[in-house]
């Protein structure tokens, strides 16, 4: 099940309304507005990240990208539980009952794992189509935190060009002296454009992006322990404590709290 990820918009919008408020207690802050000085830092820096990467690689990792606002919720704990009543139920009534299991979770992942097990592939065949697949989607996630990366750096580099525009700009008009203050203010703009946008959206972006992958690549990683160990008629208890290595010391304490408190 995919959610939107509160805490990116959340830091997104106290980080601007921060920068916002900041300028407005400082003074005018229409000073700090500038279009010509927009189109070089955000135009520039993303016409260099389309030179970087060939079209097929950036509708690809723009796609990965939108996991930073719309992410699938990997619950351990709920999966932990899935998988031992699915062992539960192979020692009862055998694999071939797990087929109706198979639309359980919507995840391609899952799915393709279990019907691999219901068709009573080995273990050790399954383990290996599931990490190539694995494999593949750790080279997309990488694609897409690296096309965040680099659009990181291009974007301050811009803001430097801009400066360097607004200074050419402003010397040429050395003759009159009042516009060079307002000129410096100018040319300086750009360079503020390019460190917001690196560090306030572009890099926490690709962190957040970075995490995500983590989270799935855990998740994958318990799907194919628990299904490669069903099908070798592991006990569903040994299964259940296996599973719960992958979860931290206070998720584990507060998952046997709930079993307890549930027993009770």
């Amino acid at each position: 099940m995919q959610r939107s990820d509160r805490t990116t918009m959340v830091g997104i919008v106290a980080g601007v309304a921060v920068i916002v408020t900041a300028l407005m207690l400082g003074g005018n802050i229409l000073l700090f507005w500038n279009i010509p000085s927009v189109l070089i830092t955000i135009g520039g820096s993303l016409a260099g990240v389309t030179i970087s990467f060939d079209i097929a690689q950036l509708r690809g990792a723009f796609q990965v990208a939108r996991q930073v606002l719309l992410t699938k919720n990997w619950d351990i704990d709920n999966l932990i539980a899935i998988f031992y009543e699915l062992a539960r139920k192979a020692r009862r009534e055998g694999l071939l009952a797990l087929e109706d299991d198979i639309g359980r979770l919507d995840d391609p992942f899952y799915q393709k794992g279990i019907r691999m097990m219901v068709d009573a592939i080995e273990p050790e065949v399954i383990r290996s189509v599931l990490e190539a697949e694995m494999d593949y989607t750790t080279q997309r996630h990488e694609l897409g935190q690296r096309l965040l990366r680099t659009w990181a750096e291009l974007a301050p580099a811009f803001g430097m060009i801009g400066t360097l525009i607004g200074l050419i700009q402003m010397l040429a008009q050395l003759e009159d002296p009042s516009k060079l203050g307002p000129g410096m203010a100018v040319a300086l703009i750009t360079t503020f454009y390019g460190a917001i946008l690196a560090n306030l959206i572009l890099i926490p972006m690709a962190n957040k992006l970075a995490l995500r992958h983590e989270e799935e690549m855990a998740a994958k990683e318990l799907m194919i322990e628990a299904i490669t160990s069903i099908q070798s008629g592991i006990n569903p208890r040994i299964l259940e404590d296996k599973l719960r290595a992958f979860q931290s010391p206070a998720a584990r304490l507060a998952s046997a709290t709930a079993q307890q408190e549930r027993r009770e």
